[in-house]
């Protein structure tokens, strides 16, 4: 069984009934669960003041721990990039430890990567994935056991039937992305990897498709998507559409627009996001892809 650190580098921990759950599910699959001592802290939004949650960052790294898994998300992680432990960090992942989170921690992801080539991971979230009343989804269970039992080489998933007549193939691309809304926000700024010839996968919650079209028209006017062999799309959930305004716009209509701006394949249908069903994502590492018919694979071997 894995040793397995919780922390709390983002929000504050809102939901305690989750936080316990998860805590109680991950020792009962067998797992010895180290909690950081700042991991239930509470400063305004945040879990703890920054330097609390540099910090528990520090401590992350220094844990030995075979997975260093995130509480929640929220927001938090971009204002204290510039003061994280990199060398530490990355001592740490070379040692074997996993950082594993997702949403704010797309933030944390592409600082890592970009100020030490290091690979981390997009998967899921202590009190958002293994703190559910019912049990964890069984996917990205089986992902994150093929995560600490080092066996995880690559995942698939099926297309829409809208795009089942391409043929995709991408060898030795560099795998990034995250969150649609935490990405754009490091435009500009040295904690935006600057990948070319990459595979680039978004998602994002609460986002109606025109401001999901804005942002990707940021990274398009960027010349950032021009540089990607592929794009591919996870799930875009938890917004409303107003039909009086939108007149038929939707998100499809940005999928149709997308593909219209850029010459690299769009794929969707990825199961990550803000959703039960996620699979686990590394961000920085090697792989390929191919798609044929429905069928779509990414491989990036041992990590």
């Amino acid at each position: 069984m894995a040793h397995i650190y919780i922390f709390s580098p983002s929000s504050a921990v809102r939901d305690k009934a989750a936080f316990r759950r998860g805590l109680n599910r991950l020792r009962t699959q067998g797992h010895q669960v180290e909690v950081d001592e700042a991991a239930l802290a509470s400063h305004m939004r945040f879990a703890g003041d920054d330097e609390q949650r540099i910090a528990a960052i520090g401590r992350a790294a220094a844990s030995g721990a075979d997975v260093a898994l995130i509480s929640r998300g929220g927001y938090g992680l971009t204002r204290i990039l510039p003061a994280l432990p990199y060398k530490a960090i990355a001592k740490a992942i070379d040692k074997g430890t996993q950082f594993v989170g997702l949403s704010d921690f797309t933030a944390f992801n592409q600082a890592v990567f970009s100020k030490t080539g290091c690979v981390t991971w997009q998967g899921p979230a202590l009190g958002e994935d293994f703190g559910t009343p019912d049990e964890p989804d069984d996917i990205m269970q089986a992902c994150f056991d093929d995560l600490w039992m080092e066996q995880g080489e690559g995942t698939g998933w099926e297309l829409p039937k809208s795009e089942s007549d391409g043929r995709v193939i991408v060898k030795d691309a560099t795998l990034w992305g995250g969150n649609l809304t935490v990405l754009t926000s490091l435009l500009g700024t040295p904690y935006f990897p600057q990948v070319k010839g990459g595979v680039l996968f978004l998602e994002d919650v609460g986002e109606h498709p025109y401001r999901i079209e804005r942002m990707l028209t940021q990274l398009l006017h960027a010349g950032v998507l021009a540089q990607q062999k592929a794009v591919l799309l996870g799930q875009f959930n938890s917004y409303k559409l107003v039909p009086a305004h939108d007149k038929g716009f939707k998100l499809s209509t940005v999928m149709t627009w997308l593909r219209s701006k850029i010459k690299a394949p769009v794929l969707t249908g990825l199961p990550f996001g803000h959703v039960s069903t996620k699979v686990l994502l590394p961000v920085g590492a090697k792989i390929d892809l191919v798609s044929e018919k429905r069928d779509a694979l990414l491989v990036w071997g041992h990590i």
